[in-house]
């Protein structure tokens, strides 16, 4: 099975024969708008300390320190989740961020999948793990899900509900449930938003319970005290949030793809990327922007997704510039 993602600039370049630096990276969903950030690397400790962390991102998010677990990134997040929860069938709304199908093989669940983009009318299995992806990969659209909520705790399913692209936007968060439903969990990925996929640091949302219950099997030291302060010293950017929400390479992005004749439809999004589908294959796209060392993220892996489909994700002004440049010159 392929699992690949986007971001793999060093392949890339290897490929076509040119300096990872040269690169048009539209493949990766990491922000390209930076906060401001001030590291003493001379006083990194030898072994890190947590407690300004938690108390920073529990305030971000508004929860008590007692109802997040940090880890390093979201995905060993979703690792731990999987082993902690146990069962035997997983509900997966899909499309979806593919070390969720990755995670339910290696842990043997059963995989039961429900196509969010046609499904309008679902049925869920009682007692299954459930996900949803909430503002949704690789398509970028954000869901009402109260109706699954309700519906999830009245066939006691254990829901989690991937929101690592919700800081993008201005809608509400599933948090406010937390204490209700008793086996809701929210996942977050502090570095997709504040653009740094190399810093790892991640963190789940539950009741006190469950997080104290997944506490106990987690190791002591997990986050490396460089990514610990990177994500402290972004948080002090007040500004940074406005500055992400004011831009407007969203609408740019959108003009130079609306002049491609090799688009059909470009779907709405709400986050850093939009999903478009072609009308010829995805890996002959990427080809015609070779010449140009622009790469974009063929989606063919996706499930409920074919050939057709790339994302393509919000950059600089100079990156939207390359890609119009290069859409002008191959009629595209």
């Amino acid at each position: 099975m392929d699992f690949k993602h986007g971001g793999d600039i060093i392949n890339f370049a290897k490929e076509i024969g040119c300096k990872t630096d040269e690169v048009i990276d539209l493949s990766s969903n990491i922000n390209f708008l930076k906060p401001k950030v001030n590291i003493d690397t001379k006083n990194i400790s030898s072994y890190p300390n947590y407690d300004i962390l938690y108390r920073v991102v529990a305030k971000e998010y508004g929860v008590k320190i007692d109802e997040i677990e940090l880890f390093n990134g979201a995905t060993s997040a979703i690792y731990s989740l999987f082993r902690e929860f146990n069962l035997n069938i997983c509900t997966l709304f899909a499309p979806i961020y593919l070390e969720y199908k990755r995670t339910a093989l290696i842990n043997r669940y059963k995989i039961e999948y429900i196509n969010r983009l046609l499904d309008k009318k679902y049925k869920i299995s009682q007692n299954s793990l459930v996900i949803f992806v909430n503002p949704s990969t690789p398509d970028g659209k954000f869901y009402n899900i109260d109706s699954l909520i309700r519906e999830c705790r009245d066939k006691n399913c254990t829901l989690l509900i991937d929101e690592s692209f919700l800081d993008f936007t201005d809608f509400k968060s599933a948090i406010r449930y937390i204490n209700s439903y008793k086996r809701l969990y929210i996942l977050k990925s502090m570095t997709k938003f504040y653009g740094s996929a190399g810093i790892r640091v991640g963190g789940v949302i539950s009741n006190s319970k469950n997080i104290a219950k997944l506490r106990e099997k987690e190791p002591i030291w997990k986050i490396s005290e460089f990514d610990s302060r990177y994500i402290i010293e972004s948080l002090k950017d007040r500004s940074f949030k406005k500055r992400v929400k004011e831009s407007n390479n969203r609408k740019k992005l959108i003009e130079v793809l609306k002049s491609s004749k090799y688009i059909d439809k470009i779907y709405t999004s709400s986050v850093n990327f939009i999903l478009v589908k072609l009308n010829i294959e995805a890996e002959e796209f990427q080809k015609l922007l070779i010449p140009y060392k622009i790469m974009v993220r063929d989606c063919s892996n996706f499930d409920f997704l074919d050939s057709s489909f790339v994302r393509i994700a919000i950059k600089d002004d100079l990156s939207i510039k390359r890609l119009k440049e290069a859409i002008c010159k191959i009629y595209i």
